[in-house]
């Protein structure tokens, strides 16, 4: 039962270390990735990390700060692909009062309101070029231009970007600025995805029910099978596909243990993507009827 032995091992780190910041792993590749955090955290580089989709670059970010000498100052989070064009520059930049329609009030914006911190820009290489510019001279000269004022702002924040896209193309194109992408390029980091770095999966999953315990209350194991299962898997969806397999099996299961039966995943072993509602149905209707909720 080593795959289960294996677990029970990382469950105990996880009950040791709940209240440090940590990433849980058992490869050589994350280990080493680890080490590289802890160097750039010491110092206030700017970090670009680059990596697949749900493959947990935010982790890294805040591992990042939670190792550095900001980790008691604010640490703010921004996806720049999630926010409209017109409304990124006020959000990020602040705003005077009167600036533009609907200004009814002065905003500081997210990178004065990381002052002494840290502010995640995640998928970067979203960001309009016009915003590039004065994300720039945040980085070069620690200073802010909010919308409507005619005087810059000091700040002293640490930009960390994140990007699932190869910056290089993304330069060669014209979709982003060459001198930006230097100035955030000054430590890359590289996330691999859960695929190439499959020993992980068991370390995570344990912080995963761990992280269950912690919130409700509930102890949930799993069986060595279903670990196996788990580590056979192909991942195409990182990270956040084996959160959403781990979520599922916990409604699942009956009882307190996860079995192969439990785990639905996204996609299948050629990586198609499944249509996970249909199966979740099927499996309610099959239960016996005091199973079903």
């Amino acid at each position: 039962d080593s795959l289960l032995c294996t677990f029970y091992i990382h469950l105990f780190l996880e009950q040791v270390l709940q209240s440090q910041p940590n990433l849980p792993c058992a490869s050589q590749q994350s280990a080493k990735l680890i080490n590289l955090v802890r160097k750039i955290s010491a110092t206030d580089a700017t970090v670009l990390i680059n990596g697949p989709t749900g493959s947990g670059k935010e982790v890294l970010s805040t591992l990042i700060h939670a190792f550095s000498n900001r980790k008691e100052n604010p640490y703010i989070a921004l996806n720049c692909a999630a926010i409209p064009d017109q409304m990124l520059e006020s959000i990020l930049f602040g705003h005077e009062k009167g600036s533009f329609t609907g200004a009814v009030q002065a905003n500081q914006g997210l990178v004065r309101a990381a002052n002494t911190g840290t502010i995640l820009l995640d998928e970067i290489s979203e960001m309009p070029l016009n915003l590039q510019s004065k994300l720039l001279r945040v980085i070069q000269e620690k200073q802010v231009l909010p919308i409507g004022s005619s005087s810059e702002v000091e700040v002293d924040v640490r930009i960390i970007a994140t990007t699932n896209r190869n910056m290089f193309n993304e330069v060669k194109i014209g979709n982003f600025r060459e001198d930006l992408f230097y100035r955030l390029n000054v430590f890359p980091v590289n996330n691999l995805s859960l695929a190439d770095r499959v020993e992980d999966v068991i370390p995570i999953v344990a912080h995963m029910l761990s992280k269950s315990y912690l919130d409700t209350g509930d102890l949930i194991s799993i069986t060595e099978e279903a670990l196996r299962l788990l580590m056979q898997h192909s991942w195409p969806g990182n990270v956040r596909e084996l959160d959403n397999v781990i979520q599922r099996a916990k409604i699942l299961s009956l009882g307190d243990k996860i079995t192969p039966s439990d785990l639905i995943f996204d996609n299948n072993a050629n990586g198609e993507q499944l249509n996970t509602a249909d199966i979740l149905a099927a499996k309610f209707k099959t239960a016996t009827t005091d199973e079903v909720v």
